[in-house]
């Protein structure tokens, strides 16, 4: 398996028992998806390693309380602890509406309702305390904020995203 084909679903944050349990903090607003995994893929050393669910428990919210195969001992615990957590994308659960996963909109074209055409969606930046849609449109780069009030439709079919920026907005990118 390939990074490239999964998702990033949490990290192992630490141990919980002397028997080799761990605990993985979710990176998901629906952890109650993820409670009866039979495997994940940890990231060890630069590659995904298969790794087979023998009990979880889903705990304090977003944390995932872990015995692995094969993991008995805190030493066995030790070697997998700060990993990544992934999974196939094909277990991603399907979205609709205007609710999207952020590698899904990668490659989607950008129209605004008052501007027209805005460009291509190369990357997402969600570093900044709001994430952004990073756009393409030849040589320039425009931002625009990924908030609710913003975002018309997501057009799966069309491979689209129709906003509604405030005016202004997209000009001063292109006046640049």
């Amino acid at each position: 398996m390939h990074k490239k084909d999964c998702f990033y679903l949490g990290k192992i944050v630490r141990k919980h028992s002397f028997r080799g349990e761990v605990v993985i903090k979710l990176d998901t607003d629906e952890p109650g998806l993820y409670q009866n995994l039979e495997s994940v893929f940890v990231l060890l050393g630069g590659n995904l390693i298969p790794f087979f669910i023998e009990e979880s428990l889903l705990q304090k919210g977003n944390q995932l309380r872990v015995r692995f195969e094969d993991v008995d001992s805190e030493e066995d615990a030790d070697n997998i602890l700060g990993s990544g957590i992934y999974m196939p994308l094909t277990m991603l659960p399907k979205l609709e509406g205007n609710k999207f996963y952020f590698h899904e909109v990668i490659g989607f074209e950008v129209e605004d309702v008052n501007e027209g055409s805005v460009g291509i969606i190369d990357g997402i930046n969600d570093s900044t305390a709001q994430a952004l849609f990073e756009i393409k449109d030849g040589d320039t780069e425009i931002l625009i904020p990924m908030i609710d009030e913003f975002i018309v439709k997501i057009d799966r079919e069309h491979k689209k995203v129709v906003v509604k920026t405030p005016v202004g907005l997209i000009a001063m990118y292109k006046d640049i």
